[in-house]
């Protein structure tokens, strides 16, 4: 399983802002092959709170 250590800064970006679109964490976790813990670290700024989401483009 990799760790979330290996995430770019722009998988991270992009990991935020899904999270702030309302999916669920466990799912983006599989997409990564992380435990969703990991996607819950970064929601709560435990890791990578310097890095922001990527922007959000609706419709």
């Amino acid at each position: 399983m990799p760790s979330i250590l290996d995430l770019t800064p722009k998988e991270v970006a992009s990991i935020k802002a899904r999270i702030f679109n309302g999916e669920k964490q466990h799912r983006i976790a599989a997409d990564y092959d992380l435990n969703q813990g990991r996607i819950s670290e970064i929601k709560t700024g435990k890791r990578f709170a310097d890095i922001r989401p990527t922007e959000v483009h609706n419709g």
